[in-house]
């Protein structure tokens, strides 16, 4: 559990442009990313008319809207993964495509500011009626997209228009002016960003004025209007600061709540910091599935009840574990936290990575834990914010792994990596550059082994390796030398090595990485008398394909069973597997929860059912 009782700590996060990925296990995902996924949502966004959209309102084309109204938001999503594809490896190809589709968002900017093409046109005399028509979370995406592409190619254009657009807003709404509850929130974390390239500090204040608008009876809209939804659907039932439990729809909190941290960052004022460590507590306690899903329902897409966390029916929607990445990154980023870093780590490895096959263009919107082999990926969706999500938050994962604190560096993530980063530690006896360079075969192997260099010489600083919650035992050392007890000083789940450090240190962290039995708390009923299989930061499933002689939830394990582990690089592109017995004698092997469903259809358990006869074959 995180220290509620700590004062806010402000870190900052070291952007993914300062960390070169080396990493087997993800830099193969972000070529996929960069080859097969980009191009794919790219050409989806073409054939469905998205793109078109633009052309269209900026009278550059004939003809209607085509799709939803929040349309353009997927645009703007793909936009942004391939300004973090470009920052990754410049592609002169890619670019003039990305810079045609910015000239084309260009042109359907109204003169006043406003930007959303379904208003422009289909219904030009309803803007700023319906406040769940998402026309600024619309805008909240393209202010995002524009703030990676101008930080990745230095070109103005879409910098300009997101500028205009968040303009729009500012002369719109605000203190003696309009009302307004986006119904789906985006837009405020999005003006956090806006403001710290431009240093415009309205613009963090008008993503405060939003957020405190929410609670007050000001909604007014189609989800309003739903009596089983109402405001708490879109976190419009309680004003922020009172928020006591996590309610509605599941990536509507968690951007809520990521943005209710970025103005806590951004400002310094820490009025909402009570009631973001009771709603941490509160879903992550009592409605997060242990793979890091969050949403049970898809009657609402998302929160019912305490503990309410069945396996088959889960919808886990895949934005929402991405948004809880978001979330928790902030929080680590204000709270100095490992508990939050370790939440990341979950959804990593295992809530989001789960939304993309292994090919890259295949995908889940829903991420259950059980399926009797009827639940697939697809190459896309009608409401496609799922794939598009992915193409963003994948490329970005270099940004989770360091974060520059108050009197050094924190390593809150294992990635084999190298890093340069500039210390400001004015008056504390250090600063300067150091490069760091991280050496892991994580998450297959709990090893990490982290060379300094401080490039002045020498650099007094701390040094904080996140030491994850599911790890039991650990050893560390430094030079060779291991770290007698006493050294070995934990700190809000870091590790914490204070030194004048010099070119040639090495510090290595040894984290034991046995195969644990998981229970869930006796109030989840869907796993009363079922355990799960955990290794390292990975949750484990049987999936049919490596289990004929088993049938869908009619085995057991042991209580007692033991399970081995086997690297099988030619399997699901290298994955750890692990082997057993069931309770009845016969083998059983299990997958990383990310990698099911790509191979023959067949069914998958996360839970599975703990046998209690002492009587039964044991391996």
């Amino acid at each position: 559990m995180p220290n509620t009782e700590a004062p806010l700590k402000r870190w900052n996060s070291i952007p993914f442009t300062k960390v070169r990925m080396e990493d087997g296990f993800w830099r193969q995902r972000l070529e996929t990313v960069r080859s097969v996924t980009l191009p794919a949502c790219l050409e989806q966004c073409e054939t469905t008319g998205r793109i078109a959209n633009f052309h269209k309102a900026g009278g550059r084309a004939d003809g209607a809207f085509e799709g939803i109204y929040f349309n353009d938001s997927d645009v703007y999503k793909v936009l942004e993964g391939a300004a973090y594809s470009l920052m990754l490896k410049r592609d002169s190809a890619l670019e003039e495509e990305i810079d045609r589709i910015i000239e084309a968002i260009a042109s359907a900017q109204e003169p006043d500011g406003y930007l959303c093409t379904y208003f422009t046109l289909q219904a030009p005399d309803s803007k700023w009626t319906d406040m769940e028509k998402h026309e600024m979370y619309n805008g909240g995406h393209l202010i995002e997209a524009a703030v990676a592409y101008y930080e990745a190619t230095g070109k103005p254009l879409i910098l300009e228009v997101a500028r205009r657009l968040a303009d729009h807003y500012d002369a719109t709404f605000g203190p003696g002016k309009r009302h307004w509850v986006e119904g789906h929130e985006e837009i405020e974390l999005a003006l956090v960003k806006l403001y710290r390239i431009t240093e415009e500090e309205r613009y963090w204040k008008l993503a405060l004025w939003l957020l405190e608008e929410r609670g007050h009876g000001h909604g007014v809209g189609r989800i309003w209007d739903i009596p089983e939804w109402g405001p708490p659907y879109c976190q419009d039932d309680v004003p922020v600061r009172d928020i006591e439990k996590v309610t509605g729809h599941a990536v509507r909190a968690m951007y809520l709540y990521t943005a209710m941290a970025d103005v806590v960052h951004a400002s310094g004022d820490p009025a909402y910091t009570a009631a973001l460590h009771r709603v941490w507590a509160h879903t992550v306690e009592r409605n997060m599935y242990i793979t890091g899903g969050i949403g049970p329902s898809r009657h609402n897409e998302g929160f019912t009840e305490d503990y309410d966390l069945p396996n088959e029916t889960a919808y886990c929607e895949t934005c929402a574990a991405i948004a809880m990445a978001f979330w928790n990154h902030r929080m680590n980023l204000l709270f100095g936290d490992g508990a939050y870093a370790d939440i990341v780590e979950r959804e990593m490895y295992n809530g989001a990575l789960a939304g993309i096959s292994l090919s890259g263009n295949r995908f889940f919107y829903e991420n259950p834990l059980a399926s009797q082999g009827g639940h697939h990926r697809v190459e896309w969706y009608e409401t496609s914010c799922c794939p598009t999500n992915l193409v963003r938050f994948l490329p970005s994962i270099g940004q989770y792994v360091y974060a520059a604190t108050e009197n050094g560096i924190s390593v809150n993530q294992y990635v084999s990596s190298e890093a340069e980063l500039e210390l400001d530690l004015s008056g504390k006896g250090g600063g300067g550059n150091v490069r760091l360079t991280q050496t892991t075969r994580y998450p297959w192997d709990g090893s990490i082994a982290l060379d300094i260099q401080p490039l002045s010489g020498s650099a007094a600083f701390t040094l904080r390796l996140r030491v994850p919650g599911w790890c039991k035992s650990y050893r560390a050392s430094l030079n060779g030398q291991a770290l007698d007890e006493a050294r070995l000083v934990l700190d809000n789940g870091y590790l914490v090595i204070e030194r004048a450090w010099s070119a040639g240190d090495r510090v290595v962290l040894e984290l034991d990485m046995p195969v644990e039995k998981v229970r869930a708390r006796d109030e989840v009923e869907a796993n009363r008398g079922r355990v799960a299989l955990q290794r390292g930061p990975l949750v484990y499933c049987a999936e049919q394909a490596d289990n004929s002689g088993l049938q869908y939830d009619a085995f057991s394990i042991a209580a007692d069973a033991v399970f081995a582990t086997t690297h099988r690089p030619e399997l699901l592109g290298g994955v750890t597997i692990l082997s057993g017995r069931a309770a009845d004698g016969t083998l059983c092997r299990l997958i990383p929860y990310y990698a099911w469903d790509n191979r023959d259809a067949g069914y998958m358990q996360v839970w599975i059912r703990e046998a209690t006869d002492r009587r039964l074959y044991r391996a």
